[in-house]
């Protein structure tokens, strides 16, 4: 009670204390802004330590949103590709997949990601959240594999021109010189192995006298059109002529030994004296060929691999065809006089109307093969199992 009144008593004596003074009106008789201004400041102090605070949330939420966003899926042509933020960015930061993820990472001079990079916006995502790509998956493969470590690595089924595409689209600036180098390669090594054709052939036999022995030893012939050309003499040891068609074509006195003649088409042509050991005729169609020498000199076919091929109506008199392979041969109607087949596989063989007529059956083997309508009935001495 005594402190109450020394202060009303200095109120009142014109001696004001600190806490009069303040509350003192002024000479307008308008009460002083300092204690409004002090409440102001400091509000403005708590909505400023309130706004940091936020932004350091904020920070803090983008920061574990980039680390939570370090692994990226990728659905490419329906097959899902998981990688690191890093490898789609580090190694060719200015490609179409570091600018579709530049969002995820800061864009600092320093880190060596500019600040002006163009940024594209990604994909749609799939139901498990992996960004969608309409691209080959098979062709992609290999450019993330070279994202990660930098070596292009990819299977030799691929096709480089693809790959090569896939890299301009994806914009793998580092990897386009050497799949370029590498195209430019394999087309080189392509035309080189590429088969003769017909004109080749026509081309090489005008040029070459025919005193001149014409070889096309380990050639590729494969699917060539040699009908009806007069290929007599010729070496065609270990050629490939697989498919080649080679109807009424003229191939007396050639070597075809262990060619590959599988599925050719030799319909009507001239086998005279031919050698072909162990060549390989498997599905090639041989029908009404000519194999008889009127001189007496035999072809030779032994060892010969003739497995579901069409020799109906062909002379074969005299042909040695030992330890051939005939399984399910059509051999109606031939004309085998005199041939040697034994050891031959002739099992589910059709031998209809064939003439066997002092042929060499020993050891043959004619399981389940077709022999109705034989010209001549099978020697006795013909030992058949």
């Amino acid at each position: 009670m005594s402190t109450r009144k020394i202060n009303t008593s200095n109120s009142s004596s014109g001696s004001p204390s600190r806490a009069s003074t303040s509350s003192a009106p002024d000479c307008d008789g308008r009460m002083p802004s300092t204690s409004t201004a002090m409440v102001s400041d400091a509000s403005s102090v708590q909505k400023a330590s309130g706004s940091t605070n936020n932004a350091q949330r904020t920070s803090a939420g983008q920061s574990s949103s980039l680390v939570s966003s370090k692994w990226i899926s990728l659905n490419v042509g329906g097959k899902v590709f998981t990688t690191t933020l890093s490898t789609l960015i580090n190694k060719e930061p200015h490609s179409m997949l570091a600018r579709m993820f530049a969002h995820h990472q800061e864009q600092e001079d320093a880190d060596g990601y500019p600040g002006n990079q163009i940024v594209m916006a990604p994909s749609d995502k799939d139901g498990r959240g992996a960004y969608l790509i309409d691209r080959s998956s098979q062709y992609f493969e290999p450019l993330l594999n070279y994202l990660r470590h930098g070596q292009l690595i990819y299977d030799a089924h691929l096709s480089l021109e693809g790959i090569l595409e896939e890299a301009k689209f994806f914009g793998i600036e580092g990897l386009i010189p050497q799949l370029e180098s590498l195209v430019q390669q394999q087309q080189a090594t392509n035309v080189e192995d590429m088969p003769l054709t017909r004109r080749d052939v026509i081309s090489a036999l005008i040029k070459t006298s025919h005193m001149t022995e014409l070889r096309f030893q380990g050639v590729n012939l494969a699917g060539a059109d040699l009908r009806k050309l007069d290929l007599r003499h010729i070496n065609f040891k270990y050629a490939c002529l697989r498919g080649c068609n080679l109807s009424l074509a003229n191939l007396n006195f050639c070597c075809l030994e262990r060619a590959d003649l599988s599925h050719a088409n030799l319909e009507g042509a001239q086998l005279l004296s031919v050698k072909g050991l162990c060549a390989n005729m498997e599905g090639a169609n041989l029908q009404g060929c000519n194999f008889e020498d009127p001189s007496g000199v035999r072809s030779n076919l032994e060892g010969v691999n003739l497995k579901g091929a069409c020799l109906e109506n062909s002379n074969m008199t005299g042909v040695n065809l030992r330890v051939a392979n005939l399984r399910n041969a059509n051999l109606k109607n031939c004309n085998l006089r005199a041939a040697v087949l034994a050891g031959a596989d002739l099992e589910r063989c059709n031998l209809s109307g064939s003439d066997l007529q002092e042929a060499n059956l020993r050891g043959a083997n004619f399981k389940d093969a077709q022999l109705e309508l034989m010209l001549t009935p099978l020697h006795m001495s013909q030992a058949v199992r």
